[in-house]
């Protein structure tokens, strides 16, 4: 993940943990630091997280580059594993046509 993915994640996190504040407390923390909603320095850090989201869109869709790719092998349809519910073999037939 690049260092542009890195931030954008963590201002989509800043803005998650905002949001719940706000939900849970009625407190907006970015409003409380930088001096209320309409502050220039508040819109700018909701204007930070919003582009923050939209590039982790990116990350949504993104297909898993740590998923391990199992190699083409070799599938049985049916194996004969001789189990109690097969056919087992008689080795005193096998031992005849060997002598």
């Amino acid at each position: 993940m690049g260092a542009v993915r890195r931030i954008a994640l963590a201002l989509t996190i800043i803005g998650a943990l905002n949001w719940g504040l706000i939900a849970f407390f009625q407190y907006d923390l970015v409003a409380s630091l930088f001096g209320g909603q309409d502050a220039f320095l508040s819109r700018v850090i909701y204007a930070l997280v919003a582009i923050g989201g939209l590039i982790c869109l990116g990350i949504l869709f993104k297909p898993d580059e740590d998923r391990e790719v199992a190699p083409d092998r070799q599938r049985f349809t049916n194996p004969n594993l001789n189990t109690e519910f097969g056919e087992e073999p008689d080795f005193k037939k096998e031992k005849e046509r060997k002598d």
